[in-house]
């Protein structure tokens, strides 16, 4: 079930919104837990049942294992070594599952290419949310294994890992943060700034998803598609347009799910924080994804040494982060060498060698450039990134390569613009093809470049979560809401599935 369906907003949300808060009122704590896990386990199906048996298998294995720590004494003899045990299993569990759905036929595709072996590809299908829920629930284990936690019932876990805002494309969630709240019975009742607030956060999300990403998803996918007939100006143009397709997709789902989060007082923690407003790179993955970065930090960076076994193993430790970020997007070696190029270009970073301008470094830098300056080069580099990051091949990102640094012009943009055909355009078009005809195919073009300006706008000024945050919800700020709700429903006809349900 997608955030933006007239399923879930007519039927899903307010059903789930009224059990919720019915069986709070009347002291169900422990039914309206259940009704709440219950909802988000249709929710997951919804997709498909199939997924629904994998996420309770995983669920039920992980609780297990957490229970069995529990029956170990505390200063037993083999205390430390069962505790350990138990470590490497939850690891080798969680990690095992998401080996077999999501890089299973990747590893095989490897096998036969270097060995020229005919083993036989599942094709198995990718569950959503799997890289999401199983990271939330190896956190957990790990944390229990180190003594950094403690058991809860079988009903608060399930609640915790199943809770549906968070559930397909995050934040990734930590115990810490989530079970507490729904252990606090102050937080069962209805909040009316909560919910307002809430519900103002969603619809913003929202609007990105469905006003903006799925309007650049329109030339992105069709640019994609025609990677080797592109030439320069239509290269440029579709890698931006992607770019903006993957930004408006991700901050919108993230401002829909602590949206919702808030709808129900639940507090789920910031995933995204205008990240391309970055003046490097390193300060933009302190902004994209947040919740991904502190997992890698505190269960893989940490672990390897982080910065306490010497600079140089520090800048490893930092690459082999990235370049496990990059496989975790997706099995194929496009993501391998994006995951490989942010990495480089971290370590860069903290080499200290050029530095921003006004910017607090631990270590001074030997050159300094203004923010605007780190601004151009920070936003051009993860452009490029991208022609990885979205390819199916690497033979077709390195022809976007070649497509840029050509300098041709063909006059392929206007076959690319030409794929915003969108109801909004369509009185603009029939009143130019009465007057000036010779005009019509060039409004697709001024629209697209409208958009592009509208986007660098948005991205300067204050997001939707710190609109929410800050600002009191005035009658202006309400007609906004309902004009831009109404217009997302009216549009929810060309419904889309998230860019991040696919990892």
């Amino acid at each position: 079930m997608l955030f933006n369906s007239y399923i879930f907003i007519f039927i899903f949300l307010p059903a789930v919104l009224l059990g919720w808060y019915g069986l709070n009122f009347y002291r169900k704590y422990k039914l309206a837990n259940l009704f709440l896990a219950g909802m988000s386990l249709w929710f997951y199906a919804y997709f498909n049942v199939y997924y629904l048996a994998i996420i309770l298998v995983s669920i039920i294995l992980n609780y297990a294992l957490s229970y069995l720590l529990t029956r170990i004494p505390a200063d037993g003899r083999y205390t430390l070594f069962l505790h350990r045990t138990g470590l490497f299993a939850g690891v080798a569990l969680n990690l095992g599952i998401l080996f077999y759905f999501k890089y299973y036929d990747f590893f095989i595709e490897n096998i036969n290419f270097l060995f020229h072996t005919d083993y036989t590809l599942k094709h198995i299908l990718l569950p959503l949310g799997i890289s999401f829920f199983t990271f939330q629930q190896l956190s957990f284990v790990i944390d229990r294994c180190m003594g950094k936690c403690e058991h809860y019932s079988l009903l608060n876990y399930i609640t915790f890992v199943t809770f549906f805002p968070q559930l397909i494309a995050g934040p990734i969630v930590l115990y810490k943060e989530m079970i507490p709240q729904f252990e606090d019975l102050s937080r069962r009742h209805f909040d009316t700034s909560s919910f307002a607030h809430g519900s103002y956060l969603f619809v913003l999300g929202l609007a990105k998803k469905v006003l903006l990403a799925d309007t650049f998803a329109l030339v992105a996918n069709y640019g994609f598609a025609q990677t080797f007939s592109l030439d320069s100006i239509s290269t440029v143009t579709v890698i931006l347009a992607y770019t903006f397709e993957l930004y408006f997709d991700f901050s919108g789902y993230s401002d829909m799910a602590i949206g919702l989060g808030k709808m129900f007082n639940i507090e789920l923690p910031m995933n995204f924080n205008a990240p391309y407003r970055s003046c490097s790179i390193k300060e933009f993955w302190q902004r994209w994804h947040i919740t991904l970065s502190r997992f890698f930090i505190t269960y893989v960076y940490i672990p390897l040494g982080g910065s306490r076994k010497g600079r140089a193993r520090m800048l490893f430790n930092t690459f082999i982060v990235f370049l496990l970020s990059g496989l975790w997007h997706g099995a194929a070696w496009t993501y391998v060498a994006w995951g490989a190029m942010q990495g480089l270009l971290v370590v860069w970073d903290n080499l200290g060698i050029i530095g921003i301008s006004g910017r607090e470094e631990k270590r001074p830098a030997r050159f300094h450039i203004p923010p605007w300056l780190g601004w151009i080069f920070t936003f051009i580099l993860f452009n490029l990134s991208l022609f990885f990051f979205r390819s199916q091949s690497m033979s077709g990102a390195l022809q976007l390569f070649r497509n840029l640094f050509s300098g041709s012009f063909t006059g392929k943009i206007y076959e690319v613009t030409a794929q915003l055909d969108i109801s909004e355009l369509y009185v603009i078009k029939q009143m130019l093809d009465m007057a000036a005809p010779e005009l019509v195919n060039y409004v697709p073009l001024v629209f697209l470049l409208l958009l592009f300006i509208l986007s660098f706008w948005l991205v300067f000024h204050p997001t939707a979560y710190e609109r929410t945050m800050n600002g009191e919800l005035t009658s202006g700020r309400c007609w906004l809401i309902c004009l831009l709700l109404i217009w997302c429903i009216i549009s929810l006809s060309q419904v889309s599935t998230f860019l991040y349900f696919n990892f």
